[in-house]
């Protein structure tokens, strides 16, 4: 008798965790009746991590302008966009809510501030790794001033832009979750809403997807990269690497009328500090 209360007992107080152990991991009856939610948290995700990457890039590259034209500002920028990216997600919607309220504009202003410090410093490693020579070619051909960045400077730094963009991007993907604290959150929602029911399903639904997307991103500008800037894997051959820099030089900044034996003009230019 006593070893059947005992068994009894034990089995009333396992019986809560017996029935959450029978109900499945997914229930794909849920995830099949709720495809719309789904989706509209899909759309929304890309949309915000779109919106934070084009404003953090416009701004990041408007300070890098800024810091290679003056070089004793690089140091105050970079040390600012590090304080924001050392901020933590939740203590900056601490501070961000009471002034703008949940929403769009609150959620966007903490993506954004975790792009800076990434993109500024990609940014200027790309500028400053312009070879000196090139900006000398350039200034030869007729390319002075604005027409020398967009047309040689900012194309020849691609490949660290582009890795800048890649690692701002993915980290993005992953800081939208948090924004569903601010009523924002793309698939964050669905785990949050899936952790305020206990509910396994939306919150598994919710991360994998979260992670699929940036896998799916990174994937794309990897692709990206190897087809905007192939003369990075020219490079890569011992013999070729300068060579293949100044033909990739060339083809970018000579314009077709330009005569072939062009002589050097004196260097102008901000080398890397």
């Amino acid at each position: 008798m006593i070893a059947l209360g005992g068994v009894g007992a034990l089995g009333a107080l396992l019986a809560p965790a017996g029935l959450a152990q029978e109900e499945p991991f997914v229930d794909w009856d849920w995830v099949d009746r709720h495809t719309d939610d789904v989706w509209v948290s899909f759309t929304e995700h890309i949309q915000l991590t779109a919106i934070a990457v084009a404003i953090g890039f416009a701004l990041a590259l408007a300070l890098a302008l800024v810091a290679i034209r003056w070089r004793w500002t690089y140091g105050i920028l970079a040390g600012f966009c590090g304080v924001l990216y050392a901020i933590p997600s939740l203590a900056l919607f601490g501070l961000l809510v009471p002034a703008l309220g949940l929403g769009l504009v609150t959620a966007e202003i903490a993506l954004v501030s975790y792009t800076l410090l990434i993109l500024l410093r990609n940014i200027v490693a790309g500028l400053d790794g312009v070879d000196p020579a090139v900006r000398e070619a350039a200034d030869g051909m007729g390319y002075e001033g604005w027409r020398r960045l967009v047309r040689v400077e900012l194309p020849l730094a691609s490949p660290a832009i582009l890795a800048g963009l890649r690692i701002a991007t993915v980290t993005t993907v992953g800081l939208v979750t948090v924004t569903a604290l601010v009523g924002e959150g793309g698939f964050g929602s669905l785990i949050d809403n899936g952790l305020s029911r206990s509910f396994p399903t939306p919150i598994v639904v919710g991360t994998v997807l979260s992670v699929a997307l940036a896998i799916a991103l990174d994937l794309v500008f990897v692709l990206l990269e190897r087809v905007l800037t192939p003369w990075t894997r020219a490079t890569s051959r011992p013999s070729g690497g300068r060579r293949a820099r100044r033909r990739a030089a060339a083809s970018t900044a000579a314009p077709s009328s330009a005569p072939s034996s062009a002589g050097p003009a004196p260097a102008v230019g901000v080398t890397g500090g």
